[in-house]
């Protein structure tokens, strides 16, 4: 974060119930997080169907990842189904605040003479009728889409097939490529394999990257290196061509490229079938994006873009946050969606004070002013614990060093997690309340950098008594929990072997320690030996699952049921 403060961080708010973006324009809306973004999108579609702007079919939704579609697919034809329901309890007779809730927007819309009710209810049970028409995608989806309809114009091959992954022919490329320039060599490479698959890959992954030097000096590792990038390239495609496949990166160049003249039928087409363009996580789009989203509609359609700049998390996919705010430079308007509808008023206050006007490695993207929603603080009962932000501070000097010495993480990483633990542990000891719900240890996340902090976090928890899950780079089946799961299974299929049965007696299942078995002696075993048949008789007929009721049931569940992530607790 940079320490340039603009000399104005104001952007005015959307609102949503007011003018809708219209005809051939580029609006920006800037969404921090919290602010409603994807109620935001899906309410501007239940506008624009049901004060008849546009059809669910002129209208094209593009989002970054294939789950985002989805929600965003979910969330658009709940709303859709929201207002028509609320406008059908209004038009036989109900009243608006039995119908609507607190939803602003559904409020609008059943609002106005009968006539309009009537239309805006007929505009949303049709688009609902015809939901599956809707064209809400990722980006490569809806390229695959439109180079499908475009035929010649799109310079598309109805033969080739698309895969979803390269990963297994580039390490075929990189294989062969390797063994023909270093496989002779008697010394060792200047490029080692591992090196070779994570380059191949790197390049491969971002076709937009600028490859240097251009023109390094032969012989030279930086030579070497740029040379196996190149073949890698060239060869990758020759594969691609004779294979007949072609991956989502190749579809945005073919989409790209077909729309790359002006006057171009395939533009044409595409404005003709869409009306009305948004872009959802737009600080997220690539360059080759941008270009086929700007060739396509900015200045012949209705164009929103969506994103939040502060949070772009891509450039590893040749997300490029210049393409933002080239984007939003040339927009028609820049508006920001001005609440926060997650956070407390007292949180969201207290981080103004620490990054209001911040400018995040660019003039441009600035951490904006926003109100909020929740004017209260929902978390109750936790005295001076329960501030929303609090700074703390180790000297140096508590390490032996001098004022202009660094303190190691390595050193500094134990104090960090000892604090922390002890912080959450007499946060949970006041029995605090939120949203006037007792909270508990579940209620608590701890976000770190790395595994390593993770795991120092969950230790001094562990030593604080906290409950805590890690869910890092632990593996499963070598687990504390795996192996009791495994314990038990053995015990079922062998149950009359009193050595499993007391092993599993041992699991967390029971809990029980050598000397209660040695004290209850066979009978105790013959009573573990009945339960397990009728857990295994329950885990055949129901699952492995009816075996953790079966352990709530029997009183075990205080033991069992903290298996997360692999760690038992």
């Amino acid at each position: 974060m940079t320490t340039d403060r603009p000399a104005s961080t104001e952007m005015a708010a959307y609102d949503l119930l007011g003018d809708l973006p219209s005809g051939p324009t580029t609006t920006v809306l800037e969404a921090s997080a919290g602010t409603g973004k994807t109620y935001a999108l899906a309410g501007l579609v239940t506008r624009y169907v049901a004060e008849g702007h546009a059809t669910l079919d002129e209208m094209l939704l593009i989002t970054f990842g294939r789950a985002a579609s989805q929600e965003l697919r979910e969330r658009v034809r709940g709303a859709l189904v929201g207002a028509a329901s609320a406008l059908e309890v209004v038009l036989g007779g109900g009243a608006v605040s039995d119908s609507v809730g607190d939803d602003a927007l559904v409020r609008h819309l059943c609002t106005g003479p009968a006539s309009a009710l009537v239309e805006r209810h007929d505009r949303l049970r049709d688009a609902l009728a015809s939901f599956d028409s809707a064209t809400i995608a990722t980006t490569h989806q809806f390229c695959q889409v439109v180079l499908a309809s475009l035929g010649v114009a799109g310079d598309s091959d109805a033969s080739l097939t698309l895969v979803e992954s390269l990963d297994e022919l580039i390490g075929e490329v990189v294989d062969d490529l390797y063994l023909q320039r270093f496989g002779d060599d008697p010394d060792t490479p200047v490029l080692s394999r591992a090196d070779a698959v994570f380059l191949a890959r790197d390049v491969v992954s971002n076709p937009r990257a600028r490859l240097t030097p251009v023109d390094p000096p032969p012989g030279t590792p930086a030579a070497i290196r740029r040379a196996f990038a190149d073949d890698v390239v060239g060869e990758l495609e020759r594969r691609k061509r004779r294979l007949g496949i072609l991956g989502f990166d190749d579809l945005l160049g073919r989409l790209a490229t077909a729309l790359a003249d002006p006057d171009a039928p395939s533009r044409d087409r595409m404005r003709r079938r869409w009306k009305i363009v948004m872009v959802d996580e737009f600080q997220d789009t690539d360059p080759v994006q941008w270009d086929v989203i700007e060739r396509a509609f900015v200045g012949h359609a209705t164009v929103v873009l969506i994103g939040d700049p502060k949070q772009a998390i891509y450039a590893f996919r040749g997300g490029d946050i210049s393409t933002y705010l080239r984007a939003a430079r040339r927009a028609d308007q820049q508006l920001t969606l001005g609440t926060n509808w997650r956070s407390d008023a007292p949180l969201v206050e207290r981080l103004q004070v620490l990054l209001r006007g911040a400018a995040l490695g660019h003039s441009e993207i600035v951490v904006r002013p926003v109100d909020t929603h929740h004017a209260g603080h929902r978390l109750s009962g936790a005295g001076e614990r329960g501030a929303p932000v609090r700074l703390r501070l180790v000297g140096r000097d508590v390490f032996g060093l001098s004022k202009r010495s660094t303190i190691k993480m390595d050193d500094l990483r134990p104090w960090i997690a000892e604090d922390l633990a002890r912080d959450i542990q007499q946060l949970l000891a006041t029995q605090p309340t939120y949203d006037d719900r007792r909270l508990g240890a579940g209620d608590v996340a701890v976000i770190v950098e790395s595994h390593k902090d993770a795991r120092a976090c969950r230790d001094a928890l562990a030593a604080a008594g906290v409950p805590a899950v890690y869910t890092g780079d632990t593996d499963v089946f070598s687990s504390p929990a795996a192996a009791d799961w495994l314990c038990l299974l053995e015990a079922f299929e062998q149950p009359h072997r009193s050595g499993l049965v007391r092993a599993a007696a041992g699991t967390m299942f029971f809990g029980l320690g050598a000397a209660e078995l040695a004290a209850g002696g066979d009978a105790l075993t013959d009573d573990i030996a009945q339960t397990l048949r009728q857990w295994a008789d329950r885990a055949r007929e129901r699952g492995l699952a009816a075996v953790l009721e079966s352990a709530l049931v029997a009183g075990m569940g205080e033991r069992v049921l903290a298996w997360r992530g692999g760690e038992r607790h």
